[in-house]
């Protein structure tokens, strides 16, 4: 499905991460992988996760930094010559702006979520359109909490509708290229960064309740999800944010 198709993927962290979902299920279809991750910490366990998939590129990259950003798909464009896929996983506010209230979020900790969660989706997407000259397909990953209020999200629900917003906005403008922009919307999943959220545990046993399927959703599931948007078979969507959560966003009470 992916043959010949090269991907980069931001926001592994661990193997539990989301990102590494997406990128694991692109790669058991054919994919060629880079990955960037943010500050030393987490360099080791990226190169670890990395080695495991064939001819992988591992790239240092702080959203924050344009010159970071440039660099690394710079070695992306040196390794492989093109891009087909882009998933961009990334979000970030600081822990006391996910307790509390939403109305005391400070004007520091509204700019870096901002920028971190949702700019960063503009940086890349016109980082790497060039390098797309065939076209190509960029991913990014949001919650419910864009839509609807959920307790202690707070500054997380406003950048995630940021976001929300920016796909459809870079969809109209990079749709001439052929570059398809899509958002997934997964149901929590006790990730690394899931458990910045308070309450993150009572949150997944009454969505895992009330969602139809009367469960939660897997990385699995959001993986393969993502593995079809950066695939041809959804070359006909675009703009859009699939809600990948066990059916929870239809429910009303």
């Amino acid at each position: 499905m992916l043959k010949n198709k090269i991907g980069m993927i931001f926001g592994v962290a661990n193997k539990r991460s989301i990102a590494w979902a997406c990128a694991s299920a692109c790669s058991e279809h054919g994919a060629k992988m880079a990955f960037t991750y943010q500050g030393e910490r987490l360099k080791e366990n990226v190169e670890k996760l990395a080695g495991e998939l064939p001819d992988s590129l591992v790239v240092p990259c702080d959203v924050t930094n344009q010159a970071d950003v440039d660099a690394a798909f710079e070695a992306v464009a040196k390794k492989f010559g093109k891009l087909d896929f882009v998933i961009h996983s990334i979000a970030f506010a600081p822990k006391e702006a996910l307790e509390g209230e939403f109305v005391t979020t400070t004007r520091e900790a509204f700019r870096t979520a901002l920028e971190i969660s949702a700019f960063s989706l503009t940086q890349v997407a016109l980082t790497a359109s060039p390098l797309m000259a065939e076209g190509g397909s960029i991913v990014t990953m949001s919650y419910y909490g864009a839509e609807k209020v959920v307790p202690s999200y707070n500054v997380m629900g406003v950048a995630k509708a940021a976001l929300e917003s920016s796909v459809r906005y870079l969809a109209a403008d990079l749709g001439k290229y052929n570059i398809r922009v899509n958002a997934i919307s997964a149901g929590p999943i006790n990730t690394l960064s899931a458990r910045g959220v308070k309450n993150m545990g009572s949150l997944l046993g009454y969505v895992g309740e009330k969602a139809p399927l009367k469960r939660n959703v897997t990385v699995q599931e959001v993986g393969n999800t993502a593995l079809f948007l950066v695939s041809d078979l959804s070359t006909g969507i675009t703009g859009e944010t699939i809600y990948v959560d066990c059916g929870y966003n239809i429910m009303g009470i």
